[in-house]
């Protein structure tokens, strides 16, 4: 059984964007995850986010036999640290999680959209969706296979 997904988009949908570290510093800008309303919010978001992917058609199949509960407890620390909150990110870089899974374009922007989506039923401020988009969009390039 596979552990991690073909697309964690954010699953994402970010390490590049941060280097090696995901923790949090001590005096961090919470700011962003504290306008995504903290851990319950960020889990509603995430919660929206994996719902949509495995209804789409063009992701479902990426998570045959994966751990959706896995996936998303480290979506949940990738984000949360990404944003400045109280976490640190226990998974492996998007590049090494992603390699050879054939992850393409249309893919990787399908992610996209679910994560958009799913910020906006959760009602984002449409500045902090896109502070967030901005801190994914270096993913790109270690999600998508290049080959």
């Amino acid at each position: 059984m596979r552990m991690l997904p073909r697309l964690s988009l954010l699953g994402a949908l970010v390490l590049s964007a941060m280097g090696a570290s995901m923790s949090s510093p001590a005096m961090a800008d919470d700011s962003l995850y504290r306008q995504f309303g903290g851990k319950v919010g960020l889990e509603h978001v995430i919660d929206d986010f994996y719902d949509r992917m495995l209804d789409d058609p063009r992701t479902k199949s990426y998570f045959d036999g994966v751990s959706i509960p896995h996936l998303e407890k480290l979506l949940n620390q990738q984000l949360c640290a990404l944003m400045g909150g109280p976490c640190v990110y226990t998974g492996r870089s998007m590049k090494r999680s992603h390699e050879g899974l054939g992850i393409d374009h249309a893919a990787f922007e399908a992610g996209v959209d679910a994560l958009k989506q799913a910020m906006e039923k959760n009602h984002i401020p449409a500045d902090a969706q896109q502070k967030l988009l901005e801190k994914i969009a270096p993913m790109a390039h270690d999600i998508e296979d290049h080959q």
